[in-house]
């Protein structure tokens, strides 16, 4: 690894999913705002912090465990080599030169593809492993397939969700909200913290989170975005590349009347499977980028349950899951009140106690964030 990994990063790294750059601003690098870059560089801050996010999954270590205790509390520190560090700029590069050579380059082997999680890969078979039990199926990893029972198509399938939600009179009626209530996760260690969502139709949307360091804020005007946390490193970092893309459907799915247009090349032959016990339909689509988003619907009564995408990172795909659940009735229209986001190097919950619907929102809170104030400079 290379140099910074903060707290912070949970935001950076929440709202992934590979997609097209920013349309007219330049993101900055990570050799432009970090000290010591030697193998990633060239790649956008948003995407160095989810190569780190791949690393962490990859050897179930966190930010110290590559970077050292002193990282702890100095950011200085994590620009500081390693054997660590040393090692894994290393397999960055074996594992690039078999790509290039047997896989055209793509991302076929990965840190995880032998690591899984673990700091030293396996050699020798495990028996046990061989002979237990498997492991329970995760739902993520589940495939389209020809051989898949027949079931809905992804237009009805849709179809069922919007009238779910309300139906088309009803959410054409609704276009915008304000959100407050509380968040937690790994910056605000896990501490319950005051925060507002903004969302304006079709595709605007910006999430302020009040913290003991100051405010974190994301925000997405329909074609650019912005992150700007208070233990950043870098003060505002321009959404590029798979954040973006992210960014631009999580503001999309805020007022799904539009769902269908939001993604291209839907399928819906997925095998059967479930989320905790209850039976889910899975359809995909793909993004900008090209990489594909699945949606999970509840079979009954047809709300989103989740959505699992991925963002192209340095060393290879990086998923983000969200799960939404506690949907209630806000002016004819169900909307989930309580989602959690699943990504490599954190998880943060949100839940509303309160939503405002259509009702006027101040353009700026879509803009770019002014820098928050650093606590210790």
């Amino acid at each position: 690894m290379d140099v910074a990994l903060t707290a912070g990063a949970c935001l950076l790294s929440g709202i992934s999913a590979r997609g097209q750059a920013a349309p007219s601003q330049k993101p900055q690098m990570a050799e432009e705002a970090f000290k010591n870059i030697q193998v990633l560089r060239g790649i956008p801050i948003d995407e160095f912090m989810g190569t780190m996010g791949f690393f962490s999954a990859s050897l179930g270590l966190n930010c110290t465990g590559c970077h050292g205790e002193e990282s702890n509390s100095s950011l200085a520190a994590y620009a500081t080599d390693t054997p660590l560090k040393q090692t894994a700029r290393k397999m960055v590069l074996m594992m690039n030169v078999i790509n290039k050579a047997n896989f055209a380059g793509k991302h076929d082997v990965t840190c995880y593809s032998c690591h899984r999680g673990d700091l030293r890969p396996k050699a020798t078979p495990s028996l046990a492993q061989q002979y237990g039990a498997p492991p329970p199926d995760d739902p993520n990893d589940i495939e389209a397939s020809e051989d898949a029972p027949k079931g809905p198509s992804a237009d009805q399938i849709l179809d069922k969700y919007l009238q779910a939600i309300g139906g088309p009179v009803q959410l054409s009626n609704f276009t915008s909200f304000i959100g407050k209530g509380t968040y937690e996760g790994y910056d605000t260690f896990h501490h319950k913290v005051p925060v507002y969502v903004y969302a304006k139709a079709p595709s605007q949307r910006a999430t302020v989170v009040h913290s003991s360091s100051g405010d974190s804020t994301t925000a997405f005007d329909g074609r650019l975005g912005w992150i700007a946390a208070a233990d950043q490193l870098t003060r505002v970092v321009a959404m590029s590349g798979g954040d973006l893309t992210g960014a631009k459907l999580d503001a999309a799915l805020s007022f799904p009347a539009q769902i269908k247009q939001v993604l291209a090349e839907w399928r819906s032959n997925f095998p059967e499977t479930s989320i905790d016990d209850r039976d889910v339909q899975v359809i995909e689509g793909t993004s900008d980028g090209r990489t594909p988003v699945k949606l999970f619907f509840d079979k009954q009564s047809g709300l989103l349950v989740r959505q699992v995408r991925f963002n192209d990172t340095a060393v290879g795909l990086n998923p983000t899951q969200i799960d939404y659940s506690d949907y209630r009735d806000v002016v004819g229209v169900k909307v989930p009140f309580h989602w959690t986001v699943t990504w490599t190097d954190g998880q943060s919950t949100i839940e509303l106690s309160d939503v405002q619907a259509n009702v006027p929102i101040d353009a700026a809170k879509f803009g770019k964030p002014a820098p928050p104030p650093r606590e210790n400079p």
